[in-house]
């Protein structure tokens, strides 16, 4: 099969934001249907389940400055449509953007702002499931067997309890939580209603959907003509399953371009962060629970990796070291920032799309959920040389055409120390990694000359002996250099 995905994808550096935790803003006058909450939380607290901070999407437009000189050229939210829960997976209109978050006229300048800076913009498509409030499941709770949308969702016998946990629920539901009825897919209607929600929002201007949980939709060519849908109305759009483990089922070219890559996320914290990882946060998320590996074991995961997919789809894979599901990556590394910058150095010069999540790049901390979803901190509490230090890589990224689309090659792995290289066309790209807790100074050989360090502590020299490339590192502990 010939598989084509998006090309800006395989150039795009992503921002994960949880709209009600990124910022708050307003707009320069007010308009219809603009409301503010009295009952909010405030801002620098912890965050509770149900507790609302307020972010909204007149914030985010604030933020595009400092998003853009990230080197942010791709936005990722999670969910925007109205909803009664903070994190909005809880949806009553898809037509809607939530009025907490601005409405669709926020949403629209948002999104005008946005394109003006060639940032790309996708949402989060929740289409397995709905809540309470959705009008369709509403009215089977308000006319029961009488309701005329009765089979878009799964009633197993009557009466249906949606509130009260001392009776079964008797409808299907997301992982058994009766606040998330279950659509029947194999409805016809519902089907079509999810494919024109996906249509009318890239006719909108989006750019991509990340799609929820689309492994528990089963129905049969339901993706395939979701693909066949959306590509017809942007044929670069950005189709991103969240799917935690092996995807090929999904990435065969007839469904998605890429999954949310966490077979790259667990290896890659269990090489950088070894032994000062807690394991505590990566053994309940469907992480595989690794103990420490060595770059050998390192080298294994990510060749099979990369062997699992077509290189077309490797380009446009969303990978990421956090998310609004798993605990942030500084507190998955015991308060550790050399692993955090080890982990972003692996994340910014891998192959497929590296996204990073909100407040990651200044080290906010942060449990699991809700306390990974705290409000973004002030600039005063910023780690600012962690930011420094992602602008940089990020900008490299952009810099270089082999950091996004080159080749990938492992030239040295043992132990702490492990060395690969990008390459595209003439651009090599040489990225050395040493996780030791002492300096290290390896000689390897080398088909090509190096040119000079572009990034990183450290000292490299070149020798010829018999026809023969020679390239020697001197690596500081627990550092990385990049060289070209």
């Amino acid at each position: 099969m010939n598989i084509q995905t998006p090309d800006w994808v395989k150039d795009a550096v992503f921002y994960q934001i949880f709209p009600d935790r990124f910022a708050v803003g307003k707009p320069e006058k007010p308009y219809p249907n603009y409301w503010q909450s009295s009952n909010l939380q405030p801002w620098k607290t912890p965050p509770t389940l149900q507790k609302y901070k307020g972010g909204n999407f007149w914030g985010v437009i604030d933020k595009l400055d400092y998003l853009q000189n990230l080197g942010i050229n791709a936005i990722y939210f999670t969910p925007v449509f109205q909803s009664t829960c903070n994190h909005r997976y809880h949806t009553h209109d898809y037509y809607q953007i939530d009025p907490l978050l601005g409405g669709n006229y926020a949403f629209q300048e948002f999104l005008t702002q946005a394109h003006k800076r060639n940032i790309k913009v996708v949402l989060d498509g929740v289409f397995n499931h709905v809540g309470r409030g959705f009008f369709f499941f509403n009215d089977i709770l308000e006319n029961g067997p009488h309701s005329p949308w009765l089979d878009w969702f799964k009633v197993e016998k009557w009466p249906i309890s949606a509130y009260n946990g001392g009776f079964p629920a008797n409808y299907a539901s997301w992982v058994n939580n009766r606040a998330l009825p279950q659509f029947n897919h194999s409805n016809p209607e519902v089907k079509e209603y999810i494919m024109q929600v996906a249509e009318y929002w890239l006719h909108q201007g989006i750019d991509g959907w990340r799609l929820d949980v689309p492994n528990e939709i089963e129905e049969e060519g339901f993706w395939e003509e979701f693909r066949t849908r959306v590509k017809a109305v942007k044929s670069d759009a950005y189709i991103v399953g969240e799917i935690w483990t092996d995807a090929r089922q999904w990435l065969d070219g007839s469904q998605f371009d890429g999954v949310m890559n966490y077979l790259f996320t667990a290896p890659t914290m269990a090489f950088c962060g070894g032994d000062r990882i807690l394991r505590k946060y990566v053994e309940i998320p469907c992480y595989e629970p690794y103990p420490a590996i060595k770059a050998e074991e390192y080298q294994n995961k990510m060749e099979k990796l990369l062997e699992m997919y077509n290189w077309e789809i490797n380009l446009t894979q969303l990978n990421l070291l956090a998310s609004h599901d798993t605990a942030r990556l500084l507190t998955i590394a015991g308060d550790d920032k050399k692993t955090v910058e080890l982990c972003t150095l692996l994340l910014l010069t891998f192959p497929g799309a590296p996204s990073i999540y909100y407040g990651d790049e200044v080290g906010l901390p942060g449990g699991f959920d809700p306390d990974s979803r705290r409000g973004f901190p002030d600039e005063d509490l910023w780690d600012k040389n962690l930011l420094h230090y992602h602008q940089e890589l990020i900008k490299l990224r952009h810099q270089y055409p082999a950091l996004r689309r080159g080749k990938y090659q492992v030239l040295f792995a043992k132990e702490d120390i492990y060395i690969f290289t990008r390459t595209l066309d003439e651009q090599k790209i040489v990225i050395a990694i040493n996780n030791g807790t002492q300096s290290q100074t390896i000689t390897i050989p080398i088909d090509h000359k190096i040119g000079n360090t572009i990034f990183g502590d450290g000292t490299f020299s070149h020798e010829q002996e018999n026809d023969q490339n020679y390239l020697t590192v001197a690596l500081y502990a627990r550092s990385g250099l990049i060289l070209t």
